[in-house]
C-alpha cells in the first residue's frame, strides 16, 4: 500500500503551526499556574486566557520567522520539539522547573542517577511529542518564494506578529502585570523559552571569572568641618529607601488628596518635587542610586564591580548600617551590617501572617542611637506601596481612602479601588517617615546627638494611566509615573549649623530638577567626607554651605 505524499505547505503557515503546537502542546504546567493566577477557569476569565494564548503564539511566530529559511528551519524545529517534550515530561511529571540550577543537575548527573529517571513514560512522551513531530517536519515539503519576495515577506510577518501582540499586551496589561510579578516562576515554565534562559544563566555562571571589587573612595576622610565644629557630638544620618513611591501621590507635590499628612507639620522638611529616577524597577535604581555613577554610565555589571556609597562611608570611619524590610539591598550592603526585618514573627503587632510593617525598621533604633561609639548612618529600606496587593503594605487603620482593591488580579477591581489602595499605602509612608523624624528630633535632644533625615523612592508606579500598571517598563518608553519620585531632607539644628547649611538656600532649591545621580555626591556632601570621587557639581547641597 502506497502512502499519499504530503501536500506542500508555504513556509509561514509551518511556523504559525509550529507556534500554535509549541504553545499548546508543551506547557501544561505553565498554563495551570497561569490560570490559578489569573483567577482560575471561569467565563470572565477565558478571555484573559485566550488572548494570553494568542499573544504568546504571535511571539513564538516572529521568532521562529527569524529562522524560516531553507535548510535552517527544520533543523530548529526539530531540535526544539525534542528539548521540549523531554522538558515538558519533567515538569508535569516531577513538579520541577526549568532553571539554571535544573540545567547543572542535567550537565553534572552521572549516568546511574540519570537512568533512574529514565523510564517508559517519559519514551511515549518523548515519542508522542517529539520524535513524531519531528518526522512529520522532516517529511513536510516545503514552499519558498523567491528570495527578495521572500525577505519582504518575513519582514512583514515579523512587524504583524510584534504588532499584534503589543496591541494584545496593552489590552490585557492590567491582568498580566500583577499575575508575573506575583508569580515569577512563570517564566521557568514556559517552554521553549526556558529552557534557553536556565541554559544561557548556567553557562554564564560556569564560564564566569570571579568578580574582583574594586575600591572606592579608600582616601575618604572626615572634612575640615569636622574639626572646625568644636564640642565633638555623634552624628546620626537615617537615609530610607522607599519602595514603589511616585511623586505625583504625594500631597507635598500637589496631589489633590491629604496623602501626606504628618509630613506637612514637619518643621525644617525639605520636599524637592522634581526627582527623577534611575530605573523603574528596584533592581537597577537601588544599585544605580548607591554606585556613584550616573544613570547614562550605569551598568549592572560595571555597578556591581566596584564599592559603592556605603563602602564609601566606612572608609571615612562611619559604622553603617543596612535594615531591610523589603528583598535585599541588591549587593549594594554587602561589606557593611545588615539587619533583616522582614520575616513576621507570631504574635507581632507589626507583622500579619505573611510580612512586616514598615514601623518595624525603626524598632530599637534609639537605644542603637543612644550606644553608638561612632558616627553612624541608618538605611532603612521600605516595603513602601509595592503592588499589586498595596492594602497589604499598611496597618487597618490607615485605610482612609474606600473602597480599597483587596486582591492581586486588578482586572477585577476598579481603578478607583486601586487608586484608593495605593494612597492609602503612601498615607502609611507619611506616617513612617514622620515616626521616623520625631526618633531622630528626640534623640538629637536627649542623646546630645547631630541627626539627618534622607528620603528617597527606588522608583515610581503606574496605576492604570494609558492602560499601564505596575512598574518595570524600559526606561526610554517608561511613562513619567514610573520615573518621577518623591526626596525629602530633613536636618536638626544641631546638623545644619554644624555643616553651615543654609536652609533658606536649600528650600529655594526644591523645585528645581534633580535625579538619583545626586544622592551620592549629596550625601558625602552632607557629611563633610573629602575624597576624590567627591564631585560637587552633583551635590545639591553644595551651592548652600557656607564657605564652599
Amino acid at each position: 500500500m502506497r502512502i499519499a505524499p504530503l501536500p506542500r505547505i508555504g513556509a509561514p503557515l509551518l511556523t504559525l503551526g509550529a507556534s500554535v503546537f509549541l504553545v499548546s502542546a508543551y506547557n501544561l504546567s505553565f498554563w495551570k499556574t497561569f490560570v490559578a493566577a489569573t483567577g482560575g477557569m471561569r467565563f470572565d476569565t477565558v478571555p484573559v486566557h485566550a488572548g494570553a494564548f494568542l499573544l504568546l503564539v504571535l511571539l513564538f511566530n516572529a521568532i521562529l520567522t527569524l529562522f524560516n529559511f531553507r535548510f535552517v528551519i527544520k533543523p530548529v524545529l526539530i531540535a526544539l520539539f525534542l528539548g521540549a517534550s523531554a522538558a515538558s515530561y519533567f515538569m508535569n511529571e516531577y513538579g520541577v522547573v526549568i532553571d539554571a540550577s535544573m540545567v547543572q543537575n542535567v550537565f553534572e548527573t552521572d549516568p546511574r542517577e540519570a537512568h533512574e529517571l529514565l523510564g517508559w513514560r517519559m519514551a511515549q512522551t518523548v515519542t508522542v511529542l517529539g520524535i513524531l513531530p519531528s518526522l512529520l517536519v522532516w517529511h513536510l515539503p516545503l514552499a519558498f518564494r523567491p528570495v527578495r519576495r521572500d525577505l519582504l515577506l518575513k519582514t512583514g510577518t515579523v512587524a504583524a506578529s510584534l504588532l499584534a501582540a503589543a496591541g494584545l499586551l496593552l489590552l490585557l496589561f492590567k491582568v498580566l502585570a500583577p499575575a508575573v510579578r506575583e508569580h515569577r516562576e512563570l517564566r521557568f515554565l514556559l517552554t521553549p523559552t526556558n529552557m534557553f534562559q536556565a541554559t544561557h544563566s548556567y553557562l554564564k555562571r560556569r564560564w564566569s571569572v570571579p568578580v574582583v571589587i574594586a575600591p572606592l573612595g579608600t582616601d575618604a576622610a572626615p572634612g575640615p568641618k569636622w574639626t572646625a565644629a568644636g564640642a565633638r557630638k555623634r552624628t546620626v544620618t537615617v537615609i530610607v529607601v522607599g519602595e514603589t513611591a511616585r511623586a505625583m501621590n504625594f500631597s507635598l507635590n500637589g496631589y489633590a488628596r491629604q496623602t501626606n499628612p504628618a509630613l506637612a507639620r514637619q518643621a525644617g522638611l525639605i520636599n524637592f518635587r522634581n526627582v527623577s529616577s534611575c530605573g523603574t524597577a528596584t533592581a537597577v535604581s537601588v544599585p544605580c542610586v548607591f554606585s556613584g555613577l550616573t544613570r547614562d554610565d550605569y551598568s549592572a555589571d560595571r555597578a556591581g564591580r566596584q564599592e559603592g556609597l556605603l563602602d564609601v562611608l566606612k572608609h571615612a570611619g562611619f559604622d553603617v548600617l543596612w535594615r531591610d524590610n523589603n528583598s535585599g539591598c541588591k549587593g549594594v550592603c554587602d561589606r557593611v551590617r545588615f539587619e533583616d526585618v522582614s520575616q513576621p514573627v507570631p504574635g507581632d503587632p507589626l507583622c500579619n501572617g505573611e510580612e512586616c510593617f514598615d514601623e518595624r525598621l525603626l524598632r530599637g533604633l534609639p537605644e542603637m542611637i543612644r550606644t553608638a561609639q561612632k558616627d553612624l548612618v541608618v538605611v532603612l529600606h521600605q516595603k513602601g506601596s509595592h503592588g499589586p496587593a498595596y492594602w497589604k503594605r499598611y496597618p487597618p487603620g490607615f485605610s482612609r481612602f474606600e473602597p480599597v482593591c483587596r486582591t492581586n488580579e486588578l482586572e477585577r477591581c476598579s481603578r478607583e479601588s486601586i487608586v484608593n489602595a495605593y494612597d492609602n499605602s503612601i498615607l502609611y509612608t507619611d506616617y513612617f517617615l514622620a515616626r521616623t523624624l520625631d526618633l531622630l528630633r528626640a534623640s538629637a535632644a536627649q542623646d546630645s546627638v547631630d541627626t539627618a533625615m534622607l528620603y528617597f523612592s527606588d522608583h515610581g508606579e503606574s496605576l492604570g494611566e494609558n492602560n499601564l500598571y505596575l512598574h518595570g517598563a524600559p526606561y526610554i518608553i517608561s511613562p513619567a509615573e514610573q520615573r518621577t519620585v518623591p526626596m525629602m531632607l530633613w536636618l536638626s539644628d544641631g546638623f545644619r549649623q554644624r555643616f553651615r547649611f543654609d536652609r533658606q538656600c536649600l528650600a529655594a532649591r526644591s523645585a528645581q530638577a534633580f535625579s538619583h545621580d545626586n544622592v551620592f555626591h549629596s550625601v558625602l556632601g552632607l557629611l563633610n567626607v573629602s575624597t576624590a570621587v567627591y564631585n560637587p557639581r552633583l551635590d545639591l547641597t553644595h551651592p548652600c554651605t557656607r564657605g564652599n
